[in-house]
């Protein structure tokens, strides 16, 4: 049988709760809505660190963090870690990229040019980290100039926190679809397999809608959900917490809950929210260029995020050593129309590093010695129950931002409980979630609950023990 295409779809920061098929009745995502009606949707998938760099280097690799050493923003991947499109290039797919890959150090301080690459498989590399003009060879950035335009965006009177980015047709996001189409279509004259990875920047901080999706939120701005934050709920919380509130990251004026109106609040959330509706609709442009060109039978489709936003949510925007669902929860969706994926809305607690080993596995490869994550073949294909896959997910951070008050902390979640150990500190955090499933209430000090906090202690010390390299590979007895 023919090895089937791969286009992998991965956005920046973009929560679950941010698309049709995962409940939200405001936002506009008919596109993707009809990949989870025909193809899987991952009701319980979650990242390996609610940070960018850690997230993406566990997941191209079917890694956990302090296993790839890629812990933290600003670090550089080592030249020994193999990711998966590599093994997919070195096995006759031709792999190429557009946007963001941000698994090494990727600031103008550190890397002039552009990141610092390893042997990832890639043969197309359209890079542009983020839209803004930063680096000559941000392709993003050339296209826009060879349009006649520069990239920029506008300040607007009701809320200090949200700007207007350039219209639809010029945004990175758009960009990156183009790329992509420009790939799909003349792969269709060739007889090899491929996988394309469409890495946008958005919904991603800066708050940079364009104007018309912007303002049918605006129109309704009356009827959008605060943030979920009930008044005191940080007070026995890590104080972490407390000083994002006061602004995100613990830097001065950024993104500060506390200072924010009413307006402010909604505001955020209509820009993020019409973000994601112009992600849409270049994921439709995607679909319809594989349908015209022949290969959408042929084709996986996934569609994910790297991390959450809290945006608001707890009194915190962004992200950080913040392990709430709206952080660390993001959407997966895995659609191969016409073939053996199932249709149906899979219930069973996946992890973002089993990525790498189902694209193997659906590729007919065998699995790669280092990878620790588990394939999800079984559960895609249906000869696994859609409720059954791990027991619990394991996330981590340590020390992954740069930040005034350095944090180290690791999360276990079950179905019914989080746990989440602030190593250094006397207070962490639990959550029964059956009875607290917005996560408000924190269990910690209660003694009803010793016995849960203890068992959930064991679990995360086995998935720490765990998360030992593999490699290198035992070869005798002694």
């Amino acid at each position: 049988m023919k090895k089937p295409n791969i286009l992998w779809i991965c956005t920046d920061q973009q929560r679950y709760d941010t698309l049709g098929c995962y409940g939200n009745a405001f936002v506009q995502t008919p596109n993707i809505d009809r990949l989870a009606e025909k193809g899987a949707l991952f009701e319980q998938s979650y990242c390996q660190s609610p940070v960018c760099s850690p997230s993406r280097a566990s997941f191209l690799t079917g890694r956990y963090p302090r296993t790839t050493k890629v812990r933290q923003n600003g670090q550089s991947i080592s030249a020994d870690e193999v990711l998966v499109t590599r093994l997919l290039a070195e096995n006759g797919y031709t792999c190429g990229l557009a946007g963001k890959l941000h698994i090494s150090a990727c600031h103008p301080s550190i890397a002039p040019s552009m990141e610092a690459r390893i042997n990832d498989g890639y043969s197309e590399f359209r890079w542009s980290h983020h839209p803004m003009p930063d680096w000559q060879t941000n392709e993003y950035t050339q296209w826009l100039q060879s349009k006649g335009k520069r990239y920029g965006v506008s300040p607007i009177d009701d809320c200090k926190y949200v700007q207007i980015g350039p219209d639809a047709e010029d945004q990175q996001t758009t960009w990156c679809a183009e790329k992509a189409i420009n790939f799909i279509e003349t792969s269709a004259a060739f007889n090899r397999p491929w996988l394309y990875s469409v890495n946008m920047y958005d919904p991603h901080h800066a708050f940079t809608p364009d104007k018309n999706r912007l303002a049918r939120y605006v129109e309704q701005l009356e009827s959008l959900p605060f943030p979920s934050y009930t008044e005191g709920e940080l007070d026995n919380k890590p104080e972490f917490q407390k000083r994002d509130s006061l602004a995100a990251y613990g830097m001065k004026n950024f993104y500060p809950f506390v200072d924010m109106t009413e307006k402010d609040h909604l505001y955020l959330r209509a820009a993020y929210w019409a973000m994601v509706d112009l992600i849409d609709e270049q994921v439709g442009r995607m679909i319809e260029a594989l349908e015209r060109s022949g290969q959408l039978d042929n084709t996986i489709i996934i569609f994910m995020s790297d991390h959450g936003e809290l945006l608001g949510d707890h009194g915190i925007y962004l992200k950080g050593p913040h392990f709430y669902d709206p952080s660390v929860r993001v959407p997966l969706l895995i659609s191969w129309p016409g073939k053996v994926v199932e249709a149906r809305r899979i219930k069973a607690m996946v992890e973002l590093v089993d990525l790498a080993p189902t694209l193997l596995d659906a590729a007919g490869l065998p699995i790669y010695e280092g990878m620790q994550g588990r394939s999800l073949w079984p559960l895609l294909t249906g000869s696994l129950t859609q409720d059954k896959h791990r027991d619990d997910v394991y996330c981590e951070f340590y020390n992954a931002q740069r930040r005034k008050d350095p944090a180290y902390a690791t999360m276990i979640r079950t179905h019914e409980f989080k746990l989440v150990a602030c190593h250094g500190h006397k207070l962490g955090e639990l959550y029964d979630l059956s009875k607290d499933p917005g996560e408000t209430v924190n269990l910690w000090n209660e003694a009803a609950y010793a016995s849960v906090k203890l068992e959930l202690y064991q679990r995360l010390c086995d998935r720490m023990a765990e998360t030992v390299d593999p490699l290198p590979l035992r070869t005798t007895n002694f």
